[in-house]
This record gives structure tokens, sequence and C-alpha cells, in this order.
């Protein structure tokens, strides 16, 4: 994949699923409850199972964990998301990654993910106070948003491999005519440039960018589509407060 594409899909993940790519459906067992604290008196709650999808598990550790792989979003929005929002979200995930292991690839390089947190440490607007250009300096900005370095290092490798199955799946196909282009610059920037009182670029100038928006438009739209075919067709339960996984 050429370097444009890259930026393309990694710009991409952010209107799609946003931090879709942080963390992953949960393999524990079905209902960790609880278990008697070293002092033997109370019940220490573990983990409970929030969501099955078809037969993986989506446990309320995954959801306190897709809060904190935000702070690992660098294009991300600052809004608080919703505990409904991230247990969709992480329905979303467990569908596509069900999908991936019918369709195994090659793993994705170990030089490749030490390529994308070498830049991720740049990208971050938070990581300048941690001077995170420094090995100790990104070691502590992880380990203030709860996570370790391995575990970081994990999840951002599953979420390459995400971005790479939507990549070869709903973007290759997709072609933008030039009219399509001049309709968008037409009907849509222009008008927007208005409502600020500014004047538009030319659209030669703005042509590569109207092109990424609409490329977007579509691979949300089919991303969609097929997820909520997914779900149609498998099993996808979300369990009420207090309700125990069967």
């Amino acid at each position: 994949m050429s370097a444009h594409g890259q930026i393309r899909t990694k710009r991409l993940i952010t209107t799609v699923l946003a931090a879709l790519l942080y963390g992953c459906a949960g393999n524990l067992p079905a209902q960790q409850t609880a278990r008697p604290s070293a002092a033997g008196s109370q019940a220490v709650t573990l983990d409970r199972v929030v969501a099955i999808v078809n037969s993986d598990l989506i446990l309320e550790s995954d959801i306190e964990a897709e809060r904190r792989f935000e702070s690992f979003q660098p294009l991300g929005s600052a809004r608080v998301r919703t505990r409904d929002e991230l247990i969709n979200r992480l329905i979303d995930r467990a569908l596509i990654l069900q999908q991936i292991a019918m369709q195994p690839e090659p793993p994705v390089s170990e030089a490749q993910i030490d390529e994308e947190l070498m830049q991720l440490r740049k990208t971050i607007p938070k990581c300048a106070a941690y001077h995170c250009e420094t090995d100790a300096g990104w070691e502590k900005f992880v380990r203030e948003q709860g996570l370790t370095l391995p575990e970081l290092r994990e999840h951002w490798k599953l979420r390459t491999e995400v971005l790479r199955f939507i990549e070869e799946r709903f973007r290759m196909g997709i072609r933008i005519t030039d009219q399509e282009i001049h309709d968008y610059y037409n009907k849509t920037l222009i008008p927007a440039y208005q409502n600020q009182n500014a004047k538009a670029p030319p659209e030669g100038a703005i042509k590569d960018k109207i092109q990424e928006i609409l490329l977007q438009q579509q691979v949300d739209k089919l991303l969609d589509d097929w997820l909520t075919a997914l779900r149609a067709q498998g099993s996808v339960r979300v369990l009420k407060p207090g309700e125990e996984a069967p």
C-alpha cells in the first residue's frame, strides 16, 4: 500500500468507527463474577458479560479499556462517548474480527507496528508535555493512561489488522468521478465557504481532498450496511444491568 493510501485509511477510521480498533472483545470465561477477598469477608467483582456477539463475549473490562485507548486516537473527537456507544463500537469490532478470522492473512509485521507507534508518539497532542519523543517519556504517558507498552502494542497491532481488512474489502473497488468531485465542490463546498464569508480555493487545488471526502462517505455507507447485515444474520445480545449471561 502506498503512503498516501495508508494516510487515507488512517483518516478513514476516525470517520467510520472512531476508535474502532483499540482493544479487543474479550476472550475471558463467560462469567467471572466474584471471588472471596483476601480477608475472606467480602466478594470482589472481577468482571461481567455485557454483550454476546455470536460466540464472543464483550466484558465490562472491555468498556473500560475502550475508554483508556481513547487517549491514543490522535485525530479522535474530544467528546466523551456514552457507555452504549462504546458497547456498540465493541460489537461492531467483534463482528469484523470474526470475519477476519474466517479470511486469515499474514500477520502485520513488527517493523510496521514499530513505525506506526513511533509516528503516534509525535501526533498525540497530550504527549508533548511528557516528552514522548524519549522512550522514558512515552512509557510514562502510556502508563498514566492505565496501560503497559506490551498492551498498547498488542492493541495497536489489532487496529492495523482491522484497518487492512477494511481497506481491502471496501475501498479498493470505489471510484470517484470528476463529475462527483465537481458537484461536491459547487453544491457543498462553495456554500460552506460562503456561510463563513470566505472565498473557496480553486477546485483544482483541493481536488484530492474532495476525492478523499467522497471516498470516505462511500466506505462509511458500505461498511455500515455490511455491519447491519452481519448483525441481522448472526446473534447479537446486549445484557441489561443485573442480567446474567446464559
